[in-house]
């Protein structure tokens, strides 16, 4: 049985280059390779099947390089350049009669495969494996006729057994293994599609929600106005409410904005601490009139780079948040810590907290833990401000006993601060 075993040796290095090259792929979280690539991929295994192959005399190689010339030649549309390739390859073990027994044998092959590349793609996936294991096994029935006009002294049912079986069974593995990989693609391009146009309306409705409720209350002012018996006192009244439900209108465009589009155009050096001091003082009459008390443990340096007013947008939102997760009041703990590599910002409030879902779906694009009280814009923002400013997010919760953010910026060296005479 010496030609089905070296012909299993054969498909058994097929077999593992086929998984190779599957975990290659989903390790780089593409299911597709390019032309080139194939092409060297088929090239090597024909290369690999010619170099393990059973030669009983020196003219004569025994293999299953028709496996990748059909696959190649099918799926591809590669055939007749893989058969010049094969034939350049054979033709460093030997000149002889052997090489021109393959140029006849596959020649004919590459011009078939080349004509029926178009009609085979337009196949279902089914049809299209059952025609390959048709060929694979038509080829190997013409391979052991071709063996009684040489004369060799070979078991013949060896033959018949290795070539019925092996390239039939070689083609139907890859062949399926191909077809997995082709809808497994299909259906990663289908989801990402359909997420695409899920955010889209989800992000139609929320603009159209959000912004519809200050235009008509806006638009219903305007009509009041219209009233010529309107006092001037009440008319001022009513354009203040205007103007205050258009820049509430405006707030919301701008922080969809800000979500789409957080890259920061000009970094600067930002003093933490100093920042962060600056935003409690902001924040302090809404934290009175919550009863939190603010405690703060801020380290002596520690600087980042980026946006002072986009730093401030970012904190005042997470800070707000954290005040109003407390109605009954408490403790809100902010404090910094550093590092030659980073500054570390941690918030933490005595508030209501968060499930294991609300923490999963958090800084998504309109999502609220406050229910119809929030526009689930605040923290969308923020994930997208810390984003460009290079930095990270990491929050841990637990219902009825809290909140805490950490959040992660690259520092500036010391040595840098020293040049440019900030320390």
């Amino acid at each position: 049985m010496e030609i089905t075993t070296h012909l299993f040796i054969n498909l058994s290095l097929l077999i593992i280059l086929l998984f190779i090259s599957l975990i290659l792929l989903e390790k780089s979280k593409n299911f597709s390779l390019s032309k080139p690539s194939m092409i060297t991929l088929f090239i090597v295994t024909i290369w690999l099947c010619i170099q393990f192959s059973y030669a009983p005399v020196s003219y004569a190689r025994f293999d299953l390089r028709m496996i990748p010339i059909v696959l190649g030649g099918l799926y591809v549309g590669i055939g007749p350049l893989l058969v010049i390739a094969m034939i350049g390859i054979r033709s460093l073990y030997g000149v002889d009669i052997g090489l021109w027994q393959t140029l006849a044998f596959y020649v004919p092959l590459a011009l078939i495969l080349w004509r029926l590349y178009p009609w085979f793609l337009k196949q279902p996936p089914t049809k299209r494996i059952f025609f390959t294991i048709c060929i694979g096994m038509s080829l190997g029935i013409l391979s052991v006729v071709g063996m009684s006009f040489d004369n060799l002294s070979v078991n013949q049912f060896d033959a018949w057994f290795g070539f019925l079986i092996m390239p039939s069974l070689g083609i139907g593995i890859i062949s399926y293994g191909i077809e997995f990989v082709r809808k497994t693609n299909e259906m990663q391009q289908q989801l990402i599609k359909t997420e695409k146009l899920k955010a889209v309306e989800q992000m139609g409705a929320a603009i159209s929600h959000e912004i519809r409720n200050p235009l008509t209350a806006a638009s219903g002012f305007v009509q009041l106005m219209q009233d010529d018996y309107l006092s001037r006192q009440k008319r001022k009244e009513y354009l203040a409410i205007v103007r205050e439900e258009l820049f509430l209108a405006e707030k919301v465009i701008q922080d969809y904005l800000t979500f789409a589009k957080p890259a920061i155009e000009k970094f600067e050096e930002l003093n933490v601490k100093s920042e962060l001091r600056q935003i409690i003082n902001l924040l302090q009459p809404l934290a009175n009139q919550y009863s939190v008390e603010i405690v703060t443990d801020f380290c002596i340096i520690g600087y980042i780079q980026g946006d002072e007013q986009k730093f401030r947008q970012c904190f005042v939102n997470v800070l707000k948040n954290a005040i109003e997760s407390m109605p009954h009041g408490g403790t809100l703990h902010v404090s910094t810590e550093y590092s030659q590599d980073e500054v570390t910002i941690m918030v933490k409030d005595t508030g209501v907290g968060m499930t294991s879902q609300q923490l999963e779906r958090l800084g998504e694009p309109f999502y609220s833990t406050k229910g119809k009280n929030g526009t689930g814009l605040g923290m969308m923002v923020v994930y997208s401000l810390v984003r460009a400013m290079n930095g990270t997010i990491l929050v841990e919760s637990e219902v009825g006993k809290g909140t805490t953010f950490h959040f992660e910026f690259p520092t500036i060296s010391i040595k840098k601060m020293e040049q440019t005479g900030r320390v």
